[in-house]
């Protein structure tokens, strides 16, 4: 227990004797867990272990540890809304959640817009984006686990990491979390990949390191020279991004000729670019394989400067250049929005990189406004449900079950008389919320209601929707209108005493494309 508790108190050393008090208390609460030894999900403490080291909140991290699944088993379970406030708990809600959500299945796989969906359904649901840094974490802690789990759910766990949970990090922009969980799931899913790379890199470190460190020395004497003080070390490339590149080019590691990387952090932007100028003029470099990442960030924020030159022994060396707060982002990406710093303050330079990603920094330190603008500012418009089937249905926003209807089919629309959503009958006019499961109550014939059309009722949200509603009706009218003019026509042939013209010769005569139309 001592040993528990010394480890506890180096593990949280950087937060102030208040906040260490703060998270005494949640340990003091998981503490009362009784032991099982044949436990090895991840805890709660094990996961705010992995989040420290991207600097986040208190929150954050009371969050991680009250998230542990054992504390179910406590009686009574502690309130934590009243021992840890309002923010917290619903943080832990969050989490529990998605640690319990299981709509994600192996055929997925083959699905792409399906694990899209989920990906954003995910999010959708989620009240504050801290519950998914939690989650990514819970998952990093849970595949460290596998081997003593059995082959099928390692392969299950391993597949849903880089179906959901590594391109969620990756939109998010925190690479440091992406690569640790695709490079772990893809050691379980291909085990002789993995280690047939793994061997390469490693048989070669050697020289790749004595390579990396030449350039490292000659880059940094060359910019010293120019007054640019810079952090200049060697970058690691990760397994699975080298396995996908020899897939994408097919080739063999053999036959890669950009394993060396070295990243140069400088003290702000106009040095970005001069020590970009120092690079180019003093070494080969291959133009095609330059990107202007701070001029044009990628979609989740990232931003830096990519070359890549050939050292006078014909090496490829790819070369990113960025400042100090770019780096911290391309890390910890939106984590970075609660680094903890001293005082409590946050870097203004990080923050304003986030805003590519849901202009997070407008929320400055406001939990409210920080999970309102995540909630709404990528899926404002959006509600993710699903089908009795488990398959995921992407709505706009405010859909309500006849909208569901006829995303699955026109005619399932057409023949809808009621629903059900989470086994409840609902109204057709009832708004459907992401997450919900909805099942639709058809009859064997028949159509829609007129009353559907009427956007002050409510029935529907969906401009398309409404349009298959509308043509319905105008081919009926038209299926009625052909009846009534054939009827008409008989009726004055035979009071004429004249024989039933022929409607195609008329049709064309009077240049209509058919019968129907002239009719």
């Amino acid at each position: 227990m001592k040993k528990n508790t010394e480890f506890n108190n180096s593990l949280f050393s950087g937060f102030s004797e208040p906040d260490r008090q703060q998270i005494d208390k949640a340990l003091a609460q998981v503490a009362q867990i009784p032991d099982d030894a044949h436990y090895y999900r991840p805890k709660g403490v094990e996961v705010a272990a992995i989040l420290m080291d991207f600097n986040v909140d208190l929150s954050t991290i009371l969050a991680a540890i009250l998230s542990d699944p054992r504390l179910a088993q406590l009686n009574p379970q502690p309130n934590i809304k009243e021992l840890f406030g309002a923010t917290v708990a619903a943080l832990v809600k969050d989490v529990n959640w998605l640690n319990t959500i299981t709509v994600y299945s192996l055929e997925m796989t083959d699905q792409p817009n399906q694990t899209e969906i989920l990906r954003r359904m995910l999010l959708s649901m989620t009240q504050d984006v801290r519950a998914v840094l939690i989650k990514l974490a819970f998952r990093i802690k849970r595949l460290r686990g596998l081997p003593r789990e059995s082959y099928e759910v390692r392969r299950f766990i391993a597949q849903e990491t880089l179906d959901i949970y590594a391109p969620i990090a990756n939109r998010m922009g925190i690479h440091q979390l992406k690569w640790e969980l695709e490079d772990m799931a893809f050691r379980y899913l291909k085990p002789q990949s993995y280690l047939r790379i793994a061997k390469s890199l490693n048989d070669n470190r050697a020289a790749r390191e004595n390579c990396v460190q030449r350039f490292i020395g000659l880059l940094k004497e060359t910019l010293a020279e120019v007054g640019i003080v810079a952090e200049i070390s060697g970058r690691p490339k990760h397994i699975y991004s080298i396995w996908k590149k020899m897939q994408r080019k097919q080739l063999d590691i053999d036959e890669l000729y950009d394993l060396l990387a070295v990243r140069v952090i400088v003290d702000n932007l106009g040095n970005c670019y001069a020590a970009l100028g120092i690079v180019h003029s003093h070494w080969q470099t291959i133009p095609k394989e330059f990107d202007d990442y701070i001029a044009n960030p990628k979609e989740n924020g990232y931003q830096s400067l990519h070359t890549v030159i050939l050292d006078p022994d014909g090496n490829r060396i790819e070369v990113q250049i960025r400042t100090r707060a770019m780096h911290e982002f391309a890390e910890l990406g939106v984590a970075a929005h609660w680094s903890y710093k001293e005082g409590g303050k946050h870097d203004a330079a990080i923050e304003k990189n986030i805003s590519s990603l849901r202009k997070l920094l407008e929320s400055k330190d406001d939990d409210d406004a920080l999970g309102e603008n995540f909630r709404n500012e990528l899926f404002h418009d959006r509600v993710y449900v699903l089908t009795p089937k488990g398959q995921l249905i992407d709505l706009v926003k405010n859909s309500t079950p006849l909208d569901f209807a006829y995303a699955i089919h026109t005619e399932i629309g057409h023949r809808c008389r009621g629903a059900k959503v989470n086994g409840r009958i609902v109204p057709l006019t009832y708004t459907l919320k992401s997450g919900e499961q909805v099942e639709i109550l058809t009859v064997k014939d028949g159509g829609p209601n007129r009353n559907w059309i009427d956007l002050n009722l409510g029935y529907l949200k969906s401009s398309a929707a409404i349009s298959r509603v509308k043509s319905w009706f105008k081919n009926q009218q038209q299926t009625q209108n052909i009846a009534s003019g054939k009827t008409i026509l008989d009726k004055e042939s035979q009071r004429l005493g004249v024989k039933t013209p022929n409607l195609t010769e008329l049709a064309r005569h009077f240049k209509q494309a058919d019968a129907d139309k002239l009719l």
